[in-house]
């Protein structure tokens, strides 16, 4: 007989949404852009949640019912910073004031922290996690802004990947994939004309990408014409055949029969 030959499925072309800035004070908001998900597909979603959002409570029992409720229906919880806000040592130039103040609005937890620190609170979020029985593969910073000290904190910590605005990072290799997130900045009516602009310009661009990321945040719920973007965009990339998958099943889809990712 002859030697058998594998058959190698094709790697699909995936399409991760994810809902940043989760915790009990948003739960609202964030309920809403659920729900709006949902009127398009019933896509697994990756949450994006904050332990101590803005150093607030945990959040109450109902706020972690919640949360049970979506990883029953296959949905992830990644850990997105512990307070999601910038507590760093003073900007050094105006550079950094620009993107820790202005860009961020304050918000970049892990911008500016020591290595000890960026550490203690990636460990606090992973008890926290641990404490609720919650599967935790994944961290994502705030604002998406990590320092040299963060990155080497994360390396450390056992967790298996992270994304920035621009790339899915796989921790343990130190592989990475180009992947720019559509997002919107809704602060202001012209930076909400420029998001769809620009998401609309980044969706043709990244047609045939392996990966589309499409980032959402609680403050979308407030601009129906933001989600009705996000939604055609999310529509269009199911009609094109992208699998919806979390960001942890994409991080495991992606892995070469030698270890390293398909990239």
């Amino acid at each position: 007989m002859g030697a058998s030959t594998a058959v190698i499925e094709p790697v699909p072309r995936a399409v991760c949404v994810s809902l940043h800035d989760v915790a009990a004070s948003t739960w609202p908001a964030c309920e809403r852009l659920l729900t709006a998900v949902e009127a398009v597909a019933p896509v697994p979603i990756t949450l994006l949640v904050v332990p101590r959002y803005h150093g607030r409570g945990a959040g109450d029992a109902a706020f972690r019912r919640a949360l049970d409720r979506r990883l029953a229906r296959g949905d992830e919880l990644a850990l997105h910073g512990y307070f999601h806000w910038d507590d760093g040592p003073p900007p050094r130039h105006w550079r950094e004031h620009l993107q820790r103040k202005w860009y961020t609005a304050g918000e970049g937890e892990f911008s500016a922290l020591g290595y000890n620190t960026a550490c203690e609170r990636l460990a606090a979020g992973q008890r926290w996690f641990a404490r609720h029985g919650w599967p935790l593969a994944g961290f994502v910073a705030p604002a998406w802004l990590m320092n040299q000290a963060t990155w080497k904190a994360l390396r450390a910590s056992g967790l298996l990947y992270t994304t920035t605005l621009r790339a899915f990072h796989w921790l343990r290799d130190g592989h990475c994939l180009n992947s720019q997130s559509l997002v919107y900045s809704t602060r202001d009516a012209w930076r909400r004309n420029a998001s769809r602009l620009w998401n609309d310009h980044l969706s043709r661009r990244l047609r045939q990408a392996p990966l589309l990321r499409l980032s959402l945040h609680p403050a979308d719920a407030g601009h129906p014409r933001v989600v009705a973007h996000w939604q055609r965009l999310l529509a269009g990339a199911l009609a094109d055949a992208r699998k919806p998958m979390t960001k942890a099943e994409f991080r495991a889809t992606r892995r070469a029969p030698d270890g390293g990712p398909h990239v």
